[in-house]
């Protein structure tokens, strides 16, 4: 059986949020800890949607090359300061988002990066397909925009299903580690290289 001390721990390692903080949680969720970490993870992610104006001017840029040599890849995230750049967390965040790149092959960290052609493009592919075209009027705008989603999903690094923990997003993922680490972080950019025998 686990202690109230024990979950508190959990809770804190899972957040970074202070224990007193937890502790609340705990006692508001009767002592479920799913329940608690639900609530803090909502209140990580409030927080860390208030610093992401903050401007950032560290970071680190970091680099995976695949096992068999064929991918690698290049990505520069930057903080708020020199002291978070070097701790365990950004640096595990900033390998994470390697290996998520590598393994997902995003064209564009985020949706404004997307060009409007290639968006109106795509659309109106979508929308001028048999598929759409065989379905009532009143239904297809939703179907549009709902392939459009699976397009910025498949496309958009920041809107990708995390490799780790596909119950969240690579958005959710970085702004929980904002929460855990009190500064504003952002992908800047990144190259992903693979080898191409043709």
């Amino acid at each position: 059986m686990t202690t109230t001390v024990e979950k508190i721990k959990i809770l804190r390692g899972e957040t970074g949020l202070a224990i007193i903080d937890c502790k609340k949680a705990l006692e508001n969720a009767g002592g479920d800890l799913d329940k608690a970490l639900t609530v803090l993870r909502a209140k990580s992610l409030e927080m860390a949607e208030k610093k992401l104006d903050k401007e950032t001017g560290e970071g680190l840029i970091g680099s995976y090359v695949h096992t068999n040599g064929k991918i690698g890849v290049l990505v520069e995230v930057t903080c708020e300061t020199d002291f978070v750049a070097r701790t365990d967390d950004f640096k595990e965040l900033v390998k994470n988002l390697t290996l998520q790149i590598t393994a997902s092959s995003p064209t564009w960290v985020s949706k404004d990066d997307v060009p409007e052609d290639v968006i109106e493009e795509h659309r109106k592919i979508i929308a001028e397909s048999d598929e759409i075209k065989a379905k009532p009027e009143q239904v297809q705008e939703r179907i549009v925009t709902g392939k459009m989603d699976l397009f910025f999903r498949k496309n958009v690094l920041l809107e990708q299903s995390y490799v780790k923990d596909d119950s969240k997003t690579v958005s959710e993922y970085i702004k929980e580690k904002i929460a855990k680490l009190g500064e504003n972080i952002k992908v800047i950019r990144f190259v992903r290289f693979e080898f191409n025998k043709g």
